[in-house]
């Protein structure tokens, strides 16, 4: 026994007279473990007592009694057990198993980090215990590998139920955040609430560092590591380990979402999880083989854990050795005592940081950047949402200016100031900025416009250009004859020819003339068919006939087929009329008519007529008798007729 052992004086004192203390084995911030002696039930215990100072702190000592409810009501081989509580002389004691052992810390510090069967078995055992817990409505608070302890018996347990707490307890002062900041979850950091998934999250930390052999975040100061805890994701650990199976890269992910809800619901869901993993990779979690270990004194540097005596034996999960090899055991604790001796000094000087690392975590969350809380992301919520949502963290809502967007509809939320994430002291004033929508500009008339006029125009307006519609009409080429504008929120067309009211990120559709379609009139068939394609209209193989007067036959009349309610426009399909030349008239009876009454009545009608009288009084005394051609006949206007006289 060392010095110090012999100096303390509850070694060797017969507590509540039923319990022998034997030697001290770990001493933290709060209390100090013990193994002792059940003279009742003659077996070895492990007793915790409170240290003096905080035996008449009555906060410490409801935590103390705390535990010693919270774990006796689990009944979980993976639970360390706790067997009775009460004080004897001022001394506040929990008395609970003993498992000589290692805890999975050390275990850690031994092989840096473990295999994914190790890593399998622990967790699946921790999940175990864990679950059981939150069954019964505990949470534990401070999950972390100094409180995994690994029996040299093959038996895993999660200890040190200091912080539990019932889940429908689940407010926290900054002072009262007592987990290790390593494993703290956001929600802590941040709001100082906890509940079962915040378990998880610390659970998800842990699997990392397993995986890996170190934890995700550092810093040289506790308050970098909670920031970092609060604003960053945690990598996959298959990027420092590429041996990691991609299912667990996903568990630990899920584990430590930075928002409760996106995470395991409790420990049983994970458990679950993990157990649908060991299927899918054929890892099958059992207790490793017994090796020889390394038999340790820790308080895994937390001072709140249920330790284990030093002892040489066998250690669970410990795979440093291979099976058969013969230890020499005792001169293995000789060595291992004499680097505990040299460790003394450090112990001291550690448990002084420690005390000023608690002083500091108290500043930080009390009145220190831990007691800021984060800006929530409020976009795209509307003003309403918006300001309960800030509510919930004790920030008070007030409507900004609001600013024209076109990526966030009207009445939701732009953005904050602060922005997003920024940390503020509670009750601080958040400007909400709404959005106004798309920003409205008022277009001048674009119909008569050139078509790169009117572009200049509505692009100033940030209003999309559509590819123009090009129509044949009396405008010069270029020139705009209408303008349709396409709402970007929905909706009918309209007619923007004349001007009006756009909003930034609508849609306009210009209508372009390309001049007046071709004239074809008095053309041949053939030239006209080429002219019309030249400017890219289709050509109909119909070709309809028709008399007249103007246009030889066989030459164009003009085109048909123009389309309903607009201008021709290329693509369309003309019809070319071909001209018959004049139309044919009956020739009239002119049979009894004085000579120069057939001459008027012909020329009348069209026709040339002619006589062999000459003209003169003979033509009102000879009267017609017959025509050549005779009459009933049809000729075109402008045939000569010969008219027969008679004396």
């Amino acid at each position: 026994m060392t010095t110090s052992q012999q100096a303390d004086p509850l070694i060797g004192r017969l507590v509540d007279g039923r319990y022998r203390v034997r030697a001290r084995i770990a001493r933290g911030g709060m209390a100090t473990v013990y193994v002792a002696t059940d003279l009742r039930l003659e077996r070895r215990v492990a007793l915790k007592v409170m240290h003096g100072h905080l035996s008449d702190d009555a906060v410490f000592q409801g935590r103390f009694i705390q535990e010693a409810r919270a774990a006796a009501r689990l009944a979980d081989p993976h639970v360390v057990n706790v067997f009775d509580q009460g004080q004897d002389e001022g001394i506040a004691y929990l008395v609970m198993e003993y498992l000589p052992g290692i805890t999975l810390r050390e275990l850690l510090r031994e092989q840096k980090r473990l295999d994914v069967a190790q890593t399998i078995t622990i967790m699946d055992a921790t999940l175990s215990g864990l679950a059981a817990a939150h069954r019964a409505g505990i949470i534990h608070r401070d999950v972390k590998p100094e409180n995994i302890l690994l029996a040299e018996d093959g038996r895993i347990k999660i200890g040190d139920f200091g912080l539990a707490r019932a889940t429908t307890a689940n407010t926290a002062t900054g002072q009262m955040l007592l987990g290790t900041i390593a494993y703290l979850a956001p929600e802590l950091v941040t709001r100082g609430q906890a509940d079962a998934r915040s378990d998880i999250y610390a659970l998800g930390i842990m699997l990392y560092e397993m995986l890996v052999g170190d934890q995700p975040y550092k810093g040289e100061q506790p308050m970098q590591i909670a920031y970092r805890h609060a604003t960053d994701t945690v990598p996959r650990p298959s990027a420092k380990n590429p041996q990691v199976p991609e299912q667990l890269d996903e568990l630990v992910l899920w584990a430590t979402e930075k928002v409760p809800d996106d995470r395991p619901r409790d420990a049983q869901e994970m458990l679950e999880k993990l157990r649908e993993i060991e299927r899918e990779i054929g890892v099958t979690p059992a207790p490793t083989r017994a090796t020889v270990g390394i038999p340790t004194v820790s308080d895994g540097g937390s001072g709140e854990l249920t330790a284990v005596l030093p002892a040489a034996g066998t250690t669970a999960m410990a795979s440093t050795n291979a099976p058969g090899v013969d230890i020499d055991n005792s001169a293995r604790l000789r060595s291992r005592a004499g680097r505990r001796r040299a460790k003394g000094a450090w112990l001291l000087v550690i448990v002084l940081l420690l005390a000023g690392l608690a002083g500091g975590a108290g500043w930080w969350f009390g009145s220190g950047p831990g007691s800021l809380v984060a800006v929530a992301d409020v976009s795209g919520l509307t003003y309403e949402e918006a300001a309960a949502r800030l509510a919930q963290d004790t920030l008070v809502a007030t409507q900004a200016e609001g600013e024209y967007t076109r990526d966030v509809p009207p009445g939701q939320v732009i953005r904050t100031d602060p922005a997003a994430g920024d940390r503020v002291d509670k009750d601080t004033e958040v400007a909400v900025v709404l959005s106004l929508g798309p920003r409205p500009h008022t277009i001048e008339a674009l119909a008569g416009l050139s078509e790169d006029a009117a572009r200049q125009v509505l692009t100033a307006a940030e209003v999309t250009v559509g590819e123009s519609r090009v129509e044949f009409a009396e405008p010069a080429n270029g020139t705009v004859l209408a303008a349709t504008l396409q709402p970007a929120a929905g909706g009918d067309p309209s007619d923007l020819s004349n001007g009006g009211t756009v909003l930034e990120g609508d849609t306009v559709v210009l209508t372009v003339s390309r001049g007046p379609v071709p004239d074809v009139t008095g053309m041949s068939v053939g030239q006209a068919t080429t002219t019309l394609e030249g400017v890219g209209l289709q050509v109909s193989g119909d070709r309809p006939e028709e008399y007249s007067d103007d246009i030889a036959e066989g030459d164009v009349i003009g085109i048909r087929g123009a389309p309903e309610g607009r201008n021709w426009a290329p693509g369309d399909t003309a019809t070319l009329v071909v001209s018959l030349g004049p139309e044919p008239i009956e020739i009239p009876d002119v049979n009894g008519l004085t000579i120069r009454e057939a001459m008027a009545l012909l020329e009348e009608e069209g026709f040339r007529p002619t006589t062999s009288l000459p003209a003169g009084p003979l033509w009102d005394f000879f009267s017609a008798v017959s025509t050549d051609p005779e009459a009933g006949e049809f000729r075109v206007p402008g045939t000569t007729i010969q008219i027969s006289a008679l004396g």
